[in-house]
Parts: C-alpha cells; sequence; structure tokens
C-alpha cells in the first residue's frame, strides 16, 4: 500500500495529465473552427496542424499522442469538433481529409519527441522539428488521397500537398517562434 503523500501526488499527477490530454484536444477542435474553403480541393486551410504541433511541443510525446486520439474519437462520435467544412463524424475520417487527420496523434508523439530532445530550444532546430512534423501531416493526407480516393500521385500531389506549402510555412514559423521563445524565456 502507497504512503498517503505519494497516493495523492499520483493523483494529481493523472489528474494534470487528463486535463492536458482533454485540453489538447480542445485546442485542436478550437482550431478546426477555422477554415478557409479553396474552391479547387477538397481540402480546406485550417489552423489544425498548429494546434496539433503545439499541443505536441508542449503537452509532450505521450500526451499529445493521446489529445490527437481523444480528438479523432471525439470526432468520429459526431461530435463538432472537424472542421465545419465536410462529412460530420466518421464519414470525415474515410473521406478526402483523413490521412491528414489520422496523421494527427503520429505528428504529435513525433514533435513531443523533439522537444523532449530540446529541438524546440532555438529557433533553428525549432524550425527543421515543425517543418518535418508538418510535411509529415501534409504527405499523409496526400498518401491517403491516392488510397481512398482513387487519385493519382500527381492528383494528390496538386490537390493535397502543394497548395499548402505555403501556409505551412507560415505556421511552421509561428510555432517555431513561440517554442523557441518560451524555452528563451524560461531559461531567463
Amino acid at each position: 500500500m502507497m504512503p498517503k503523500s505519494v497516493a495523492t501526488s499520483v493523483s494529481a499527477v493523472r489528474w494534470q495529465d487528463g486535463a492536458l490530454i482533454v485540453g489538447g484536444s480542445l485546442v485542436v477542435a478550437l482550431s478546426a473552427q477555422i477554415a478557409i474553403p479553396l474552391p479547387w480541393t477538397p481540402v480546406p486551410v485550417t489552423l489544425q496542424p498548429l494546434a496539433v504541433m503545439l499541443v505536441g511541443a508542449f503537452a509532450g510525446p505521450w500526451r499529445g499522442a493521446a489529445s490527437m486520439f481523444l480528438y479523432l474519437m471525439e470526432g468520429a462520435a459526431g461530435l463538432p469538433v472537424f472542421t465545419p467544412i465536410g462529412a460530420p463524424g466518421i464519414a470525415r475520417l474515410i473521406g478526402p481529409t483523413g490521412g491528414y487527420l489520422l496523421s494527427y496523434p503520429l505528428a504529435a508523439y513525433v514533435i513531443g519527441q523533439f522537444a523532449a530532445r530540446g529541438w524546440t530550444a532555438t529557433f533553428g532546430k525549432a524550425f527543421a522539428a515543425f517543418l518535418l512534423t508538418s510535411y509529415l501531416i501534409l504527405f499523409s493526407g496526400g498518401a491517403w488521397m491516392v488510397l481512398a480516393g482513387a487519385r493519382t500521385w500527381y492528383e494528390a500531389a496538386v490537390l493535397g500537398i502543394v497548395p499548402f506549402i505555403a501556409w505551412d510555412l507560415l505556421k511552421v514559423l509561428f510555432a517555431a517562434s513561440m517554442t523557441s521563445l518560451k524555452s528563451r524565456r524560461s531559461r531567463a
């Protein structure tokens, strides 16, 4: 049997973990509501990838990934957490944007690992880490379009990757700036 103070500490950590996981899923759900439809592609521009990366970087690899699994379960259950453009519920996960969504747990885990290893402490390393994670999401979306939508790789690139490169660079710059600034402030 654990001493009472240890049991209380373990309970507090579990509550903190739970709060971070739920909070991370809510951050991504809120970011999904900001969506700009593009007329030539079924994929809108959203702030979701930015939120996924920031949740992973700040919550850590396991809590970040758990937040994204929770987010996907909320959306699959029909809660209005996905971007308002597109099919509701589980249909979104098997539709043209499913690859992006299904990559979120892995992306949060990957950027969380980068952060845990100090890659978000300086702007240059943070930029590289966020860029790799952002492209993981983009290419997962493109690959899904090929698998689920019977599109060629060229069509998937034109519809699901190329239009988002510039947007994602802006998100990467913002995320790298935020995390490296936080790191500089915590060292001061």
